[in-house]
């Protein structure tokens, strides 16, 4: 039995769908308003010019982007007064990952998505139920129904935005088997190519 179930009605995800954050901005920090934003680095930042993903240094056992997610959503669950009411967002271009129904997807400039929902600790079972058990790219968003906070991983950038109050951005960066830096949305933020 499938812990996240699809939602067929999208109005969960009005908040993303209505917000006039542009496009680059909405998909890899989610919609403003948070008093603190940082990224979840998957791997390193490049570190020079026109450098590319397979170019990074990443020892041997790196966790994979869904384990950083399922541990930074962990950090979070305080931070939250409904963690038992989370929306989980599947990016319809994943070849890994089919969507799990016809139906209603959240549209956004150039991207759409399922809408999922379930309990925070539903994480876990991102895997089993979307990938067949085998290791997927992470939810493109997560958040609590209390809207707290979001997390964004984009399937083009190296890592996830995350939009908090200053508190959960700090224990994001307290926790040291997360590599996690503070952002401001509005920067330019680091590329591969």
């Amino acid at each position: 039995m499938l812990r996240l179930r699809f939602c067929p009605d999208t109005s969960a995800a009005d908040w993303l769908v209505s917000s006039a954050t542009p496009f680059p901005q909405l998909v890899t920090f989610g919609p403003p308003g948070f008093a603190a934003f940082a990224r979840l680095r998957f791997i390193p930042d490049p570190t020079g010019p026109g450098q590319q993903e397979t170019d990074a240094e990443v020892p041997d056992g790196h966790p994979s982007d869904t384990e950083q997610t399922r541990r930074a959503l962990r950090l979070l669950a305080p931070f939250t007064s409904t963690p038992e009411e989370c929306y989980f967002c599947l990016w319809e271009g994943y070849s890994d990952a089919p969507l799990p129904q016809p139906g209603p997807l959240v549209e956004l400039p150039h991207r759409r998505y399922a809408l999922l929902r379930g309990g925070l600790d539903d994480i876990d079972a991102w895997e089993s139920d979307l990938g067949g058990g085998q290791s997927i790219a992470p939810p493109a968003f997560v958040w609590p129904a209390d809207h707290r906070w979001c997390l964004a991983a984009d399937v083009d950038p190296h890592w996830a935005g995350i939009g908090a109050e200053r508190a959960a951005v700090d224990a994001l960066l307290a926790d040291p088997r997360l590599d996690v830096v503070p952002a401001r949305p509005e920067d330019s933020q680091p590329w591969y190519r």
